[in-house]
């Protein structure tokens, strides 16, 4: 799956756009560890806009975030909005209330591995 995610860093007006693959199989397939690695790139994404020291290599995790999924005229977007900037991320053809459940559960599991050993 291939995705467009726009990074606009606080303090900034110039919007950083970012090309990513991830997420398996399309949308409408996705399990929850595709969820949760659709954020963790998107994320990552983010990082490497930022042009702090340390950026772009550092872990991310999905804590200290708000988020919404949104409809859009080409599908749905997420919407992540953190302290130091927001991110945009979509279009991708699933309903918005199917993502917003699937999204709430991987954050309600938080840095935990998604995978049972």
């Amino acid at each position: 799956m291939t995705f467009d995610v726009e990074v606009l860093l606080k303090g900034t007006d110039e919007v950083i756009t970012e090309t990513v693959t991830c997420g398996g199989d399309g949308p409408s397939r996705w399990t929850e560890s595709d969820v949760r690695e659709v954020l963790l790139t998107i994320l990552r994404v983010f990082d490497r806009a930022n042009p702090e020291d340390g950026a772009g290599d550092r872990d991310v995790n999905l804590r200290g975030l708000s988020w919404i999924v949104t409809d859009t005229s080409a599908g749905v977007a997420i919407a992540i909005e953190i302290p130091s900037g927001a991110i945009a991320a979509g279009p991708f053809e699933i309903q918005a209330a199917e993502l917003t459940q699937m999204i709430e559960k991987v954050m309600a599991m938080g840095d935990q591995a998604a995978t049972v050993h």
